[in-house]
């Protein structure tokens, strides 16, 4: 296992950063603010390459790893976490998961758009009563000749408001419980598909959050993906990868959080001197910067393991619970250090806490994640 980063990961950091300080940032507290998501700067994210890092070129995309995508949204969630998650729902969960899992055919027409920005993309798995237990599901996919007509609802569907095209899981063997799941391409003019409602959420604003509702949409055969009634084996490989890739949010989290208390730190002054110098404050900064790097080196070792050993999960779900529940801790820390500056809206770090929160629920709350750890381990399977 190598802990460091290519020549061409480096570039790749250095070019996020430079965009993120350039396009993110001026619009991060808006989309706090107003809950807005910023079209136009996740289609230059797009122009940029940096929508589909895992993407072959010939299908617009870098080429790249699981850690480029990862170092992209660290870099992203540094300036708004919500933006981070869109883009990693989108070229992870969406993206990724359809050039892993689906035919030549459906790469071709779905994935060149995505790479671009031009559509959105979305994973709509989790419902109104199938959120942990996500084999519980309950929209049905019927076959009616060349087609599949869905029914159900999706709840907490990030993007799912403004997707433009959505992997759909959905019961077509009911009777078979988790052997009865397969997965559809859903575009989002499809007729019987609505979004019922968008999500105000306590953090990540300007991530769109929302409820789908399917009402006899008739979804052609050929975009199913994958075999029919083996949806259950995309599901949990695209988990797997997703908890993997999704801990670059808390990375950025606390790095922008570390960065900021140190500055803070050294300039502001208490009792005649600069309140870094007073150990209470030094003991916060250490536990950032402990938390960073073990958080860090969990995560880019469970990269490592999704791309070289996919079948095992508890490397990526140890890394997700540890960043997630550091990035919290680490974020209401630097509240701390900050002071009553902290607890205001002027400064980001109010907004980086509340964003933090959401790490330790989606993707697999962590006590799932806790359980998939010690199960793995005592070889109990399920």
């Amino acid at each position: 296992m190598h802990l460091a980063l290519s020549d061409e990961e480096r570039a790749l950091q250095d070019a996020a950063r430079a965009f993120v300080r350039k396009e993110v940032l001026p619009v991060a507290d808006r989309m706090d603010r107003e809950d807005y998501f910023p079209r136009d700067v996740f289609r230059r994210l797009g122009d940029a390459g940096f929508l589909a890092p895992t993407l072959p070129v010939e299908l617009g995309g870098l080429g790249l790893g699981y850690l480029a995508q990862a170092i992209l949204l660290e870099e992203i969630a540094r300036a708004s976490p919500a933006l981070a998650l869109s883009v990693g729902a989108h070229s992870n969960l969406f993206a990724d998961n359809v050039l892993r899992n689906a035919s030549p055919a459906q790469r071709s027409e779905f994935l060149p758009a995505a790479a671009s920005g031009a559509a959105v993309g979305a994973l709509a798995l989790t419902e109104p009563n199938a959120g942990s237990d996500a084999v519980s599901l309950r929209t049905r996919a019927e076959r009616q000749g060349d087609h599949y007509v869905l029914n159900g609802t999706k709840q907490f569907i990030t993007n799912g408001p403004v997707a433009d095209t959505m992997l759909v899981y959905a019961k077509t063997a009911p009777d078979r419980g988790p052997r009865g799941i397969s997965a559809f391409l859903v575009r989002r003019e499809t007729p019987g598909f609505s979004v019922t409602r968008q999500l105000d959420k306590m953090g990540m604003r300007g991530s769109p959050t929302g409820e789908l509702a399917f009402q006899d949409a008739r979804v052609p055969v050929d975009q199913r993906v994958g075999a029919e009634n083996e949806g259950v084996r995309i599901m949990m490989s695209g988990l797997n990868v997703e908890r993997a890739v999704l801990a670059g949010i808390p990375l950025g989290i606390m790095a922008e959080c570390l960065d900021r208390s140190v500055a803070y730190a050294r300039q502001r002054e208490q009792f005649g001197k600069p309140i870094g110098e007073f150990e209470l404050i030094q003991a916060k900064i250490a536990n950032m910067y402990t938390d960073l790097r073990a958080a860090r080196l969990l995560t880019w070792a469970a990269l490592e393991d999704v791309t070289t050993a996919p079948e095992l999960r508890r490397a990526s779900a140890a890394a997700l619970t540890f960043a997630s529940e550091a990035s919290t801790r680490v974020a209401l820390d630097a509240v701390q250090v900050h002071g009553g500056y902290g607890y205001m809206r002027d400064l980001p770090i109010e907004r980086l806490a509340r964003d933090a929160k959401l790490l330790e629920i989606g993707a697999g709350t962590s006590e799932i994640r806790r359980l998939l750890v010690a199960r793995e381990l005592l070889g109990l399977g399920g």
